[in-house]
């Protein structure tokens, strides 16, 4: 492989999503066909449950169509502006991951997380956090795509749903995808569809590998083109986020309860180098802090944040900062996740005048800029002490 940084892409797609918030939020209807949709006459299915798929029903079928197909099924109307509510609170997940979110809607997002490895793990050890961050904060399950573009994780994340992980292997992707469906190519409906049956393709493989004047015929230069590229496993878009970066974040879900503030502390240092790292990596400032924890007893989640003096990438200040918000929370009961965010950021290359404190803390920032190029080169085990 070259020198230049492999793309590691993912796709997150929430798992029968209306549905799935609707049981959530009403225990009656867990592990029961429901349907989330318009008035029976007229409406349409928005998102069906998955003890209802088992029926052949699908989302934008016809209600009465539905109903025939799995008469039992309990219908619900959708509430978009709760769902709207619980898709930010998702997105607001993946922000503390990368900096890189592309949303094309309330349930799915694909997100660039190339080079984060360090800050991360390996590929499937991302996946495995973006997922319990999401369940963790919403309840909700996700199946989630990992590949080296857009199209293979968009496609990897519907391969083993519901709360799934699927790797499309970086350097043999065309191989991979060879066997599925033409209809597993992005772009290709029931007519495009027909149109490539008609001509003996049946598979991604079989387009692939097709004669390109042979398909030009049948679709077209552009879209001929563009199919048997995705078909190779070729897709060059890059990840787009449309959304300012409101916060960075890292928390973590303890195999083992903590109390006290000397282990509170112990965690919170962790969570906040990981924060410090990541702002330097993604050429941002902090402006605030946030601590949250969430006790074991009673589950109850409790945050407190405050504005910095100045903003900052260096841990040493975030450490500070979130250690002095521990006096305002209740660190005697026991204590199942401790969390550290950094809000309000802004780029690096901000010009500005620097007094001496703003110096001093520069000087940390440099300091730690360096360390991070030594563990880039030689990995995370070097110690630099406290």
């Amino acid at each position: 492989m070259s020198s230049a940084v492999q793309r590691i892409i993912l796709h997150m797609d929430m798992d029968a999503f209306f549905a799935a918030i609707e049981q959530r939020d009403d225990p009656s209807l867990r592990g029961k066909a429901l349907l989330v949709g318009g008035p029976k006459r007229r409406g349409v299915v928005s998102t069906a449950s998955y003890e209802a798929r088992p029926f052949g029903v699908g989302s934008a079928m016809p209600m009465t169509q539905a109903l025939r197909l799995c008469p039992h099924a309990i219908v619900r109307p959708p509430r978009l502006a709760h769902y709207a509510e619980v898709s930010g609170q998702i997105m607001q997940v993946l922000d503390t991951f990368t900096p890189y979110v592309e949303a094309l809607s309330l349930d799915e997002a694909f997100m660039d997380m190339s080079g984060s490895q360090r800050l991360f793990g390996e590929p499937n050890e991302m996946a495995r956090s973006v997922k319990e961050a999401i369940f963790e904060a919403t309840a909700l399950t996700c199946s989630v795509g990992i590949a080296a573009n857009k199209f293979l994780a968009k496609l990897a994340s519907d391969l083993d749903k519901p709360d799934g992980i699927t790797w499309i292997p970086f350097d043999d992707s065309a191989s991979f995808i060879a066997p599925l469906s033409i209809r597993k190519l992005w772009g290709v409906g029931p007519r495009s569809a027909e149109r490539l049956q008609q001509l003996g393709l049946e598979t991604i493989g079989d387009v692939a590998n097709a004669e390109q004047c042979f398909l030009e015929q049948a679709l077209g230069l552009a879209q001929a083109q563009h199919l048997q590229a995705l078909a190779n496993g070729q897709d060059e878009r890059p990840v787009i986020s449309d959304r300012g970066r409101k916060s960075v974040g890292s928390e973590v879900t303890l195999s083992e309860d903590v109390r006290g503030r000397a282990q509170v502390e112990k965690v919170l240092r962790q969570q906040c180098q990981r924060v410090a790292r990541h702002l330097r990596k993604s050429g941002l400032l902090a402006g605030g802090v946030r601590v949250k924890v969430r006790y074991s007893r009673n589950f109850k989640l409790a945050s407190r944040q405050q504005r910095l003096e100045r903003p900052c990438d260096d841990s040493r200040s975030l450490i500070d900062a979130t250690f002095s918000l521990l006096e305002r929370l209740d660190l005697d009961q026991p204590i199942r996740l401790v969390g550290a965010a950094a809000f309000d950021l802004e780029s690096a290359e901000k010009p500005g005048q620097l007094g001496l404190f703003e110096k001093a803390a520069r000087s940390q920032s440099k300091l730690e800029h360096t360390m991070d190029e030594i563990r880039d080169r030689y990995g995370d085990k070097i110690n630099f002490g406290k």
